[in-house]
């Protein structure tokens, strides 16, 4: 058969248009501040992920101090984390230059309570790398930067500027070989997430 003909039979069998879905319904939705909160917990804990409830950046520092030995090398891209390496200062380094980095700490205004995904925009991560070379990843965020769903959070990021972005939801994980879970495969072996 021509090109044309293989075109024209999957034109011809196409099923009629609908109607886009109205997406208003999901304004509706009526989830309180501590309800979001709780889902995200709830899903991001079962996807793997360390989750803990923090009064302020202190609490933040004694459970890094508690969980890391010292010396380790531990990148943040807070201010308020700035007893580490400050992640503005290393973003031009070459990605290969963090391949000894224990744990990054980031920042972000975006957290999606169905699934336990967190965005993180290129400005959040201050290098592209730092999320996903390091061998733990710890995300702080506000109990009030959350959404109920997916959608919501497409509309949130829909008309920002960005040149890059990506949405996380616990340490990168396998299953492909032999069926055999395997944590940190791709990526970090571990998730923190801090809700202010």
């Amino acid at each position: 058969m021509s090109r044309e003909k293989i075109l024209a039979a999957v034109k011809f069998n196409q099923p009629p248009a609908l109607p886009l879905p109205d997406m208003e319904v999901l304004n509706t939705l009526t989830d309180v501040r501590t309800e979001l909160v709780s889902k995200y917990k709830t899903i991001a804990t079962a996807g793997g992920s360390f989750v803990y409830e923090v009064s302020g950046f202190d609490e933040i520092k004694a459970i890094i101090n508690n969980e890391f030995k010292p010396g380790v090398k531990i990148i943040s891209a807070l201010d308020e984390l700035s007893d580490y390496i400050y992640a503005e200062t290393v973003k031009h380094e070459d990605g290969h230059n963090f391949a000894d980095v224990e744990l990054t700490v980031l920042r972000t205004n975006l957290g999606v309570a169905e699934n336990g995904a967190l965005w993180l925009t290129e400005k959040d991560m201050g290098s592209r790398v730092l999320p996903f070379i390091a061998q733990h990843l710890a995300v702080v965020i506000s109990k009030d930067d959350f959404v109920p769903t997916m959608a919501q959070a497409y509309q949130v990021i829909g008309d920002a500027a960005y040149g890059y972005g990506a949405f996380i939801s616990g340490p990168s994980k396998t299953a492909d070989i032999e069926q055999s879970l395997v944590i940190g495969a791709h990526g970090p072996r571990s998730l923190s997430v801090f809700i202010l």
